[in-house]
This record gives C-alpha cells, structure tokens and sequence, in this order.
C-alpha cells in the first residue's frame, strides 16, 4: 500500500513538470497561458507558437505519461495491468492538468494520457487515434475528438481486455477529459468554438465528391 501511494505521489509530481511552460522557462519564452485559450497544453501552444514548439510540448507531455505508467508503476514488477498501472496513469494526467509547480493551473491532460496508454499497452492507441481523426475530421473540433477518443478507450478496454483496473483508469481518464473540455463543449454547443479547418475541410470536400 504504501509503495502503490508513493508510486501515485511520484507519478502526479512527474505530471506537474509542463511541457509548455518548461520550454518557455528554458527559451525564455512566454508563458503560454497567456496566450490564445490560456491553456498550457499542446494544441494552444501549436496555434499561438508554431509546430515545432507544439511538437515538444506534445511530445513532453506524452513521455511523462509514458514514464509514469512504463517506468514507475512496475518497477517493483508488478504487471502493466495491474493497479499500481492505473493509478500511476490517473496521477500524472491530475498532475498535468493541476500542476502543483504551476499554481495548479495546467493543460487539459490529451496528450498525457496518450502517453500512459502507450506505456500500458500500445496497441490501445489505435483506436484512440483513428476516432479522434475521423471525429476531427467530420466536425472539425479537436476538443471534440480528444472527448470521444477518451471514451473510445473505455469500450476498447471493455472489449478486448475486461481488467478491472485498465476499466478503471480509462473511465476516470475519460471523464477527466470530458471535464477539462467543459469550456470546449459550451463553445461547440453555442457556436463559437475554433476548428481545425484543414482536416475538416478535408472531410467536408470527400462528404461532397
């Protein structure tokens, strides 16, 4: 018990490193949450810095899911389904989302949890990332992709797994990111959420070949 809440403690302290407002420290930059939607995640720092910052902080933000759930949660050898995984996987994506170095006020957790799920098992991504693709590109909302992409895990899981403790994780993930996307859902309910033009007009030219 002990080790499974020192796990949990190291795993929401590795997720309050930010991607985002670390470069900027290092760069001297900005600190991005006062720019664009304020978030301090990949897809505000892609829109108000470029790619190849949006690029770093993704991939930032991805590895500490994946050192969370691949590193920490087995190093005393318990398996990548056990509880010590799931645990470690909701920890770093709370500390992503309320960094305690940041005053609590963080990223909305997409590109985190990405991260544990590869370090649990690879190959529950696919259908994460091909729903979010074909959600994007039907809407064009992003938010609403990283939402159904999240509840997508949890029928995968539900499917091919049956752990408990994967069940778990994916439910809570995918509630976190539904409540950290509440703002986004406000916005797409009343009209005034940003899109992804690119994709969605992509999808928008093949729906009218």
């Amino acid at each position: 018990m002990i080790e499974l809440l020192l796990k949990g403690a190291l795993s929401y302290l590795l997720g309050s490193v930010m991607g985002s407002l670390l470069i900027a420290r290092l760069t001297g930059g900005v600190d991005i949450r006062t720019l664009g939607s304020g978030n301090a995640g990949a897809t505000n720092a892609l829109r108000t810095q470029g790619k190849k910052v949006g690029l770093a902080v993704l991939l930032i933000d991805g590895a500490k899911g994946w050192l969370a759930t691949a590193v920490i949660a087995p190093w005393d050898g318990a398996s990548p389904g056990a509880w010590s995984a799931s645990l470690c996987g909701i920890a770093v994506m709370l500390g992503h989302v309320y960094p305690l170095w940041y005053g609590f006020r963080g990223g909305k957790g997409v590109a985190t949890l990405l991260g544990a799920v590869l370090g649990i098992k690879a190959a529950f991504l696919l259908p994460m990332i091909l729903t979010w693709l074909a959600v994007v590109i039907a809407f064009g909302y992003v938010s609403l992709g990283s939402i159904i992409a999240a509840l997508a895990l949890v029928v995968t899981i539900a499917l091919t797994s049956g752990s408990a403790p994967l069940l778990v994780f994916a439910a809570l993930s995918a509630l976190l990111i539904l409540y950290t996307h509440r703002g986004n859902i406000a916005r797409i309910r009343a009209g005034t959420e940003s899109r992804a033009r690119r994709l969605w007009l992509f999808g928008t030219r093949r729906g009218t070949a």
